[in-house]
């Protein structure tokens, strides 16, 4: 083969997770997931996780489990970042490829995908405590000025989202610069060579949005509703504690939406008028990010990823074959 891994990227309810253990199962591989959010302990109905979609039934009547890497590893005490999932990511693939499997990479977080795709030169950014309250004495529009003046590339503008994100901004730049940095990555392993072959899926616009619309009434009638409740009052892993209400909106979508619902953002908790609001405004959302997430893929094909997307047809099994297919030819 010409590759040594196979990514499967798309946008999210197009999927993507009974299309990747499909492929684990016929080219002996273990699935390593590209989601932000299902790194998290507790984080199951919202994220998608559908871990019941990794054991699948054959036709002689066995049960066959999908080994799955990077999901549960963490809980929401830590704040997961790309850093992370570049290092997690390489250490799953190592152990992955040493006992012979072929790594299946499913997810539709495009940055995860694209560190490893484009292999980002990512570090380990210390605390800086003097430096940073430093910064936090200065206005929003001096250290918007400063971030401007030292950074080369302004391509992520959510940098300037507020103070603390420019101020965290400006501490990593300032440490890509240090002679303790240089030192890390003359120190640094050799990563592994990733030779990828890179599939994408989607569906049409409309049957998307129809999709989208399904999913999230199934999530909340499975409790999706409670389980945001749950991480608040309990967290997400024993001893932990509870999560802010600020720490579950930083989660986006889902986790956002709920949270506000629960502190009576929409009308009386409870109420059908609240809840169809939560759905109306979480619905709409998701269909925003999907197409983002489709604008992402888009631009790293400009950027120069090779996706091979599959045909857009409803059916699993269909995308499964065009997949295999064209996994043969290469």
């Amino acid at each position: 083969m010409s590759y040594n891994c196979i990514f499967l990227l798309g946008p999210t309810a197009v999927g993507k997770t009974a299309i990747g253990v499909q492929l684990a199962l016929s080219l002996d591989g273990e699935i390593i997931s590209a989601d932000s959010r299902q790194v998290y302990t507790g984080l199951d109905i919202g994220s998608g996780k559908d871990l019941a979609d990794y054991t699948l039934q054959l036709s002689d009547g066995k049960r066959v489990q999908i080994p799955y890497h990077l999901i549960d590893i963490t809980n929401l005490s830590h704040e997961y970042n790309l850093f992370d999932y570049q290092e997690d990511f390489y250490k799953a693939f190592l152990d992955i490829i040493s006992r012979g499997k072929l790594p299946i990479v499913v997810g539709g977080t495009g940055m995860y995908a694209d560190c490893i795709l484009r292999n980002y030169d990512l570090v380990p950014t210390p605390e800086n405590p003097a430096l940073r309250a430093e910064l936090e004495a200065k206005s929003y529009d001096e250290l918007k000025a400063l971030l401007i003046a030292e950074k080369a590339d302004l391509h992520n503008t959510t940098d300037f989202a507020d103070k603390d994100r420019i101020i965290h901004a400006l501490l990593i730049e300032r440490y890509l610069k240090s002679a303790e940095c240089a030192a890390y990555r003359a120190a640094r392993p050799p990563r592994p060579a990733v030779s990828p072959l890179v599939l994408g899926t989607t569906l049409p616009r409309a049957l998307l949005r129809e999709r989208i619309a399904k999913r999230l009434h199934e999530r909340l009638d499975a409790g999706m509703i409670d389980e945001v409740k749950g991480l608040h009052e309990n967290g997400s892993a024993a001893g932990e504690g509870g999560s802010s209400w600020s720490r579950l909106m930083q989660l986006g979508l889902e986790y956002r939406f709920v949270s506000e619902y629960l502190q009576g953002s929409f009308g009386a908790l409870g109420t059908e008028e609240a809840r169809a609001l939560l759905f109306e405004k979480l619905n709409f959302a998701i269909g925003r990010f999907a197409k983002r997430q489709e604008t992402w893929f888009r631009g790293m094909e400009k950027k120069g990823v090779v996706i091979h997307w599959l045909p857009q047809t409803v059916s699993v099994e269909e995308r499964v074959v065009a997949a295999l297919q064209l996994a043969a030819s290469l």
